[in-house]
């Protein structure tokens, strides 16, 4: 055993067990991630319309769900809160259906934040398996996403018809990468 592994006491049994016994499963995830990431930089308008309309039925199919339950809520407060929330959300999915173009703009700038937040999570991801081989991997994955958040803040709202699919496909390229350069330090030994 390596002296970096008796470093790393509770750590080091997860890396070593569950994340290894979950190698191919973050192989192949890593593999259709860059797959879908290269069709969305590809056709953008397309990739861009196609995210604001499975955002448009989730946020509708939500509300409906939340309308409903809301009704099963005792108390006048919690009720009229979920009522609400359940409307908006029926209300921006409806939004996003019938203008995918127009909720673009916000899906935009809501990708921006996620692509922040993914990024320093995949940068302290990859501090905390730095010790191991296949770290650089996750880290420039995380870089990747704060440079796209960086870039989104820049030019938004002109640029979010197209950039949004490219975007979605550069990360889903990036972080698919990053997926299956770890899975491979991680394959098991034979």
């Amino acid at each position: 055993m390596s002296d970096t592994s008796s470093r790393n006491g509770p750590y080091d049994t997860l890396f070593h067990g569950r994340l290894r016994a979950a190698s191919g499963t973050l192989f192949w995830l890593g593999v259709v991630l860059v797959v879908l990431g290269v069709a969305a930089i590809v056709f953008p308008l397309f990739s861009t319309l196609v995210a604001a309309l499975l955002v448009g039925w989730v946020l509708l199919i939500s509300g409906a769900v939340a309308l409903f339950g809301s009704f099963s809520i005792h108390g006048t407060g919690p009720f009229f809160g979920a009522l609400l929330i359940g409307l908006l959300s029926i209300a921006a999915g409806v939004f996003l259906l019938f203008n995918p173009l127009a909720g673009a703009v916000a899906l935009t700038l809501m990708l921006g934040v996620i692509f922040t937040f993914q990024g320093a999570f995949e940068i302290a991801f990859a501090f905390e398996m730095r010790p191991h081989a296949g770290w650089v991997g996750m880290l420039l994955s995380g870089i990747a996403s704060i440079v796209m958040a960086v870039l989104i803040a820049a030019g938004w709202p002109g640029i979010s018809v197209l950039v949004l699919g490219i975007l979605l496909g550069v990360n889903f390229v990036s972080t698919g990468l990053g997926y299956i350069l770890v899975s491979r330090v991680l394959k098991p030994q034979e």
